[in-house]
C-alpha cells in the first residue's frame, strides 16, 4: 500500500469503530483535524502490530510554516519507505510534519506536535507499541519523549542533544547514531548521553559513523538498514527487514 496523505475525516475513530475497516483506521490516523497545522502521512496496514513515528529536523528558532516539500521532511522519506517494507508490512509508518520549523525555546513546538501525534496513535491504536525515529531536532524530540507511555523504542539520528533528554523506561531500547564529521549537531554530546544511560542500566546502542556528516548521505543505505533492523527487532522481536 503506498503512503497515504492526511485526510480530513474525523480523527476520533478507533481501531474498532463502527466501520472496522482498514480505510476507517487510516482515516482516523491521518486526519488533518486537531493538529493546528501538524499533519501525519504514511502507510497504515490492515492490522498494525506496531507503529513507527518518524520525526524530522528543524531549526533552533523559526515560526516559518513547514511544508511536505521541505528538505528536512523529505530527508526522512527513505527511512519511512525502508520501515514500511520491514516486518512483512505489519508496521504502520507515520511521518509527522511539524507546524513550524523551530524549537523556539520554552515553546518547544516540535514536542507539542509529537505529543499530539502520540496521543492520536494511542487513541486510535490503544496498546500498540510505538517506535520513535528522529533526525537532528527530531532526535531531540525523540529523546525527550523516550519515557512516554506506549513508546517501545527510540532511534535518535545525529540528534541535537540538550539537557532535556529523558532516560527511557526500563526495557525500552535506544539507538544513537552520529556521524564523526557532523558540524551541525555535536557527536560528542551523543557519546556522553550514551555513556550516561548505559551506566545507569539503559539498553543503549551507540554507533559512530566515520566520516559521515549531518545529512546522512555518504552511507545512506547503512543508516536506513541499521534503523530498520533496530526498529524491527524492537517492535517485532526479529531483525528481519523483508
Amino acid at each position: 500500500m503506498p503512503e497515504r496523505p492526511a485526510s480530513s475525516a474525523d480523527a476520533a475513530g478507533h481501531h474498532d469503530d463502527e466501520a472496522g475497516s482498514p480505510l476507517a483506521l487510516a482515516d482516523a490516523l491521518l486526519s488533518r483535524d486537531g493538529g493546528g497545522g501538524a499533519e501525519l502521512r504514511g502507510h497504515v496496514p490492515d492490522d498494525p502490530v506496531g507503529v513507527v513515528l518518524v520525526l524530522h529536523g528543524g531549526a533552533e528558532r523559526s515560526h516559518e510554516r513547514v511544508t511536505w516539500r521541505r528538505l528536512s521532511v523529505v530527508r526522512m522519506l527513505p527511512f519511512a519507505t525502508a520501515l514500511q517494507h520491514a516486518g512483512d508490512g505489519s508496521l504502520a509508518v507515520l511521518r509527522l510534519k511539524n507546524r513550524v520549523r523551530g524549537w523556539n525555546g520554552h515553546e518547544q513546538d516540535p514536542v507539542h506536535d509529537a505529543r499530539w501525534a502520540l496521543d492520536r496513535i494511542r487513541r486510535v491504536l490503544p496498546g500498540v507499541p510505538v517506535a520513535l525515529v528522529g533526525h537532528s531536532m527530531g532526535g531531540r524530540v525523540a529523546l525527550q519523549l523516550a519515557a512516554e507511555p506506549g513508546v517501545a523504542a527510540v532511534a535518535a539520528l545525529a540528534p541535537w542533544v540538550e539537557g532535556d533528554a529523558r532516560r527511557p523506561r526500563a526495557g525500552v531500547p535506544v539507538l544513537l547514531m552520529h556521524g564523526s564529521g557532523d558540524r551541525m549537531t555535536d557527536p560528542r554530546r551523543t557519546a556522553v548521553i550514551a555513556q550516561r544511560w548505559e551506566e545507569s542500566g539503559a539498553d543503549v546502542t551507540h554507533l559512530r559513523v566515520p566520516g559521515e556528516k549531518h545529512a546522512m548521505l555518504r552511507r545512506a543505505s547503512y543508516w536506513h538498514r541499521t534503523v530498520t533492523d533496530f526498529v524491527t527487532e524492537a517492535l517485532l522481536g526479529t531483525g528481519r527487514t523483508s
